[in-house]
């Protein structure tokens, strides 16, 4: 009889065993399938918004891993951390679903609820489309999952209080999809959307009042926020304006940081690098259009200029920034400032040489630097730093001799102004 219980038993738990094992098999199978077609092209579709708006140019160190964030934001109110965005479930997004994900995107709020902090360009990432949002969602699900705590944010009192916080977006955030301007081309609207949402140009191309909202959605230029680097007006003819550009040239030189009138640099060679050279040729030229509908016309403005009397001690101020030119400028740029086109830009007439404030040209001269390399132009001609072999007062003597030389017009540059613009390279 016993020996019959236990013949029973032994059937009994193999059947369980075998049940549990083609359980187990289902499982195995069901989580092994293959993604869709619908799937991938979502993950792609994904991948590509994500270069659009630039996100591993925030959430990824220098040599870091993809999207595990931790790189700090030096602000007037504090130091922000970026955030692990990988598919994580203990540091990073894993645990999140898609509407936490279009809450923090759309919304400006974390998975918990909590209010976030807008060095996290929510004001304008709340333009984008919900089925943009899921598809940059699925992108970040398939990535890797990375194992990474970074470090809190160091904010300054009073400005790391939810409360005051709430008063701010009540102020200054306005909530909303893009809505589409009827009376414009889908091109037109393209841009506008990619500009003024996913591309969040106004973070950097907006001046901020003290409270670091951006004042208007004009793009009339800034110093960007944490960087000592100025980003131009993007309306204005005197700064980077394209009004008057061919919509070609202006294709050009966002997907491949030069062309015959100006170079990047900077932050802006960055984000060429990072992210507009990668765009279809449809997106890159509706940004194009987009932008060359703003800002007026010159006009009278490119009739030339007479010369100015300049105090004696002005003109020798020049002559020695001349002599400075000469012995290091002069060979690439040219004795009248000429350059070479798509190689070394020229000077004369340059925006970026003249505009006010001087402090992008110091820096230039100060840290070199190289357009972006990029697939239409793979091997950028640089300039070399000359922060270790010239003084401040001969770089400050050479920045207002080109800003004054060949028509060119612009204020003078001390000493001090060149010391004031130092800073993080980057």
């Amino acid at each position: 009889m016993r020996n019959l219980s236990e013949a029973r038993l032994t059937s009994i738990w193999r059947i369980i065993v075998c049940v549990a094992g083609g359980l187990l098999s289902l499982v195995q199978v069901a989580s092994a399938q293959p993604l869709t077609d619908s799937d991938t092209e979502q993950v792609q579709r994904g991948e590509y918004l994500a270069r659009a708006g630039n996100c591993m140019g925030c959430h990824t160190t220098r040599s870091g891993e993809p999207y595990a964030g931790g790189r700090k934001l030096n602000t007037p109110f504090g130091q922000f951390v970026t955030p692990n965005i990988t598919p994580d479930k203990e540091t990073g997004i894993g645990s999140w679903s898609g509407e936490d994900f279009w809450q923090a995107l759309h919304y400006g709020k974390s998975k918990d609820g909590r209010n976030l902090y807008p060095a996290f360009p929510y004001t304008e990432y709340t333009k984008v489309t919900r089925p943009d949002a899921d598809a940059i969602f699925a992108y970040l699900r398939s990535l890797p999952p990375v194992a990474q705590t970074n470090p809190p944010h160091k904010i300054n009192p009073p400005y790391d209080n939810q409360a005051l916080l709430y008063l701010w977006r009540k102020w200054y955030f306005n909530e909303g999809v893009y809505q589409p301007d009827k009376s414009k081309s889908d091109e037109w609207n393209r841009g506008n959307y990619l500009v003024q949402g996913l591309g969040h140009c106004n973070a950097c191309h907006t001046p901020r009042n003290v409270w670091g909202a951006s004042q208007d959605d004009q793009l009339t230029g800034g110093k960007i926020m944490g960087s000592y680097w100025y980003a131009p007006s993007l309306i204005s003819p005197l700064e980077a304006g394209v009004s008057e550009w061919p919509v070609e040239d202006i294709v050009e030189l966002l997907s491949t940081g030069i062309n015959s009138h100006a170079v990047t640099s900077g932050s802006m060679a960055t984000i060429v690098r990072q992210s507009l050279q990668y765009l279809s040729d449809y997106d890159i030229r509706s940004i194009a259009v987009y932008l060359q509908s703003l800002g007026e016309k010159k006009g009278d403005a490119k009739a030339p200029r007479k010369a100015r009397k300049m105090p004696e001690q002005v003109r020798q101020y020049l002559a020695l920034g001349q002599e400075v030119y000469e012995k290091h400028c002069q060979d690439c740029h040219g004795q009248s400032g000429e350059g070479i086109p798509k190689i070394y830009p020229p000077l004369a007439g340059n925006r970026n040489v003249t505009m006010s404030p001087p402090l992008n040209t110091i820096r230039n001269v100060l840290y070199g630097g190289y357009p972006p390399a990029t697939a239409g132009n793979p091997r950028p001609h640089g300039m070399p730093p000359y922060q270790h072999f010239i003084r401040d007062t001969e770089i400050a003597q050479v920045v207002s001799y080109i800003r004054n030389a060949w028509g060119n017009r612009g204020s003078l540059v001390s000493p001090e102004d060149v010391d004031n613009s130092r800073g993080s390279e980057f």
